[in-house]
């Protein structure tokens, strides 16, 4: 049994000193099979890179906004909300956690002696909770600050690094609109292009930004579930309230709060609701338009989903259009072997008739198509990365993906053995005489 093995692996090895011989001969031919897999290799590494890195970029913006948030929006302005109407979400709904109106401006800020265009965002004392967004220096909103319209900001963090320069500008006093405010707080930092630029944005309890705004009503109610679960739950009862609220399904109680409301055999607590009818009039008795467009209930969570799940679409299809050039590396790798056997076949004949049998043949053509892919795959992988951090530089969102770099190697040394077998058993069918013969 030794002695077969040993026999074995010395047929093995002088069948790969022979397949490296055979590359070495030829070194500009075997350069450019070469090249054709680095390419291939080079090319999906770093598309399917650049895909994921779209793909991460996408589902960081919405998962920096928060777990579980439900985004109540109304896109007309008639149909915009009453703050305490945030309240009375809440305990119609009592899968959220925490509920809070949001109010949107901007404001002539002065520091100091500096001047400029204040984005203003206004919330109640729950915004920490709800976009999972802690504080680094002071504290945040509290309810007395929002009951009593204080004059407080809280700034994000790039804002206060331009302010003091790194240092904390807690305590210190700006102007915005004339009225003077004091800085009780800084946002942690989230990051470019997060959580709708959070970090270049002004926040002051809600009640004080409607005064300074000028407004009755709130554009948008954000709410927070505990779980997944939760905010589905709450996402379809809060399109049945606010299709109430609208006009839109008129047949619908819907409880309010303090009065017990109904509830449906199927779900505890909550209100009894008819299907919507498929058709109503244009505008109501009071005048407000109806329609299904006016205000919009947005989960999260699913947003996140469905844009991880057409970000991958996209990667795969980058790769795929990629792997075009891994196909095209392999009918290389096919053509330089048979064009091999051609050239060799004197070669061949006397390796046969030294008594090489016709699986040592076999095993050197194979080798010699696994050298070629292997050395192209090694290099793609480098290429790939090198143009996955070119991309990076001229801003475009990249990601080394494992798995790109595992498959484009996988399938090079694939293809590159798949399209070697031929030729080895043309080379290996050959009988002796014959070839000794051309």
């Amino acid at each position: 049994m030794l002695r077969w093995i040993r026999s074995g692996w010395i047929r093995f090895w002088f069948s790969a000193q022979m397949a490296w011989h055979g590359i070495l001969a030829n070194p500009l031919r075997s350069a450019l099979t070469i090249l054709g897999v680095t390419i291939g290799v080079a090319a999906v590494v770093s598309l399917m890179g650049i895909g994921e890195g779209a793909r991460q970029a996408v589902v960081n913006q919405f998962k920096s906004l928060g777990a579980n948030v439900i985004v109540v929006k109304a896109t007309d302005p008639e149909a915009e909300f009453e703050a305490d109407y945030a309240d009375q979400i809440a305990e119609m709904v009592p899968q959220l956690q925490q509920v809070t109106p949001v109010v949107y401006g901007e404001a002539t800020v002065r520091w100091r002696r500096e001047r400029g265009i204040a984005q203003l965002l206004g919330v109640n004392s729950a915004f920490p909770e709800i976009r999972d967004h802690p504080v680094i220096s002071g504290h945040f909103l509290s309810a007395l600050h929002i009951e009593q319209r204080s004059q407080v900001v809280v700034l994000g963090y790039n804002v206060a690094a331009g302010l003091m320069g790194g240092r904390s500008p807690v305590g210190q006093t700006l102007t915005l609109d004339g009225r003077t405010f004091r800085i009780i707080g800084v946002l942690a930092p989230k990051g470019p292009n997060q959580a709708e630029g959070i970090d270049d944005k002004f926040v002051i309890p809600y009640t004080t930004a409607l005064q300074l705004t000028k407004k009755k009503t709130v554009p948008e109610i954000w709410g927070k579930a505990v779980s997944a679960l939760e905010a589905d739950l709450a996402t379809v009862q809060l399109g049945r309230i606010i299709s109430r609220k609208l006009g839109l399904d008129p047949k619908a109680p819907v409880r309010t709060p303090g009065d017990g409301g109904g509830e449906g055999p199927d779900m505890p607590g909550m209100p009894i609701v008819e299907p919507v009818p498929p058709e109503q009039p244009e505008r109501d008795n009071t005048g407000i338009k109806k329609g299904k467009d006016l205000v919009t209930i947005t989960n999260l969570n699913q947003l996140v989903q469905e844009a991880d799940k057409a970000n991958r679409v996209m990667t795969l299809l980058l790769g795929g259009i990629a792997a075009v050039s891994l196909l095209v590396g392999g009918l290389g790798i096919m053509n330089i072997m048979l064009v091999a056997v051609t050239e060799r076949t004197k070669e061949i004949g006397v390796r046969r008739a030294l008594g090489a049998k016709q699986g040592d043949l076999i095993i050197q053509f194979m080798l010699e198509a696994f050298y070629l892919s292997g050395i192209g795959a090694i290099a793609g992988v480098a290429a790939g990365i090198w143009g996955t951090s070119l991309f990076a530089q001229y801003g475009f969102e990249t990601a080394i993906s494992l798995q790109a770099i595992q498959i484009a190697a996988g399938v090079a040394l694939a293809t590159g053995l798949l399209f070697g077998i031929y030729p080895a058993i043309s080379a290996s069918s050959v009988p002796p005489v014959e070839a000794l013969r051309r």
